[in-house]
């Protein structure tokens, strides 16, 4: 049986959105219809099952893809089309990599859609955002930490998703591109501080998917903006 699907292998724009966050029905029909690739539901905290639940279903009335990041297991939520565990790469805390995954899988694991659930290697690197302080991320790395950290999600431990995640301010591109020529199997995505089509364009040439989030709430116009900038974009080699 085929374990890892590859729904997202497909998607180079993609809209985050937060459980905990309010987000009108227009808003998020703008959203839903602007055609991008899929939307992430996720968030580092309040995220519980009935609003997490309660956004999946508003999301299901358009065609668009929608997976789920599992932060806690009191969120897991059936009927997504695609599932992503968070493995945080760099942390010191057992507990980010393996600790509350195990604990889930102990409970939940012979109930999980296994073919829909792929394991993804975060890299925090804002030590100001939310989940490096929830994690204890090192998020100050040096570009051969970050390499190193890259070789062991993508050769070592063969993840399927690795994600660079700037949160909150937009990150060294060049970095993410120096990840990209590394990776050998994996999927690159990017997040974090693209409230632009100019810097959407530019994460576009650096990563192999763009995660767009924080913007949808402060500026819909020009969250829009990013979906046609990144599709615009030649996919990176």
């Amino acid at each position: 049986m085929e374990l890892q699907s590859a729904i997202y292998n497909e998607w180079r724009h993609v809209f985050k959105l937060d459980p905990e966050r309010e987000i009108s029905d227009e808003r998020l029909d703008a959203i839903c219809m602007s055609g991008t690739d899929a939307i992430i539901v996720g968030g580092s905290s309040g995220v519980t099952f009935d609003n997490t639940v309660d956004l999946m279903s508003r999301i299901r009335r358009y065609e668009v893809p929608c997976a789920l990041e599992v932060s806690n297991e009191e969120a897991a939520v059936p009927g997504f089309d695609h599932y992503f565990i968070p493995l945080v790469l760099n942390t010191d805390k057992a507990e980010w990599l393996a600790g509350r995954q195990i604990q889930a899988l102990r409970k939940f694991g012979a109930f999980i859609p296994w073919e829909n659930t792929s394991a993804e290697g975060y890299l925090i690197l804002n030590e100001e955002a939310q989940a490096a302080k929830l994690t204890g991320a090192r998020a100050a790395l040096d570009s051969e930490t970050v390499a190193a950290h890259i070789y062991m999600a993508d050769r070592l431990m063969h993840l399927p998703v690795i994600y660079m995640e700037y949160s909150g301010k937009f990150g060294d591109m060049e970095l993410v591109k120096r990840a990209l020529r590394l990776v050998t199997g994996a999927r690159l995505f990017y997040g974090g501080g693209i409230d632009d089509a100019a810097k959407a364009r530019q994460a576009a040439a650096a990563a192999h998917t763009v995660i767009v989030g924080n913007v949808i709430y402060d500026d819909l116009e020009a969250a829009l903006s990013t979906v046609e900038a990144v599709l615009a974009v030649e996919l990176p080699k």
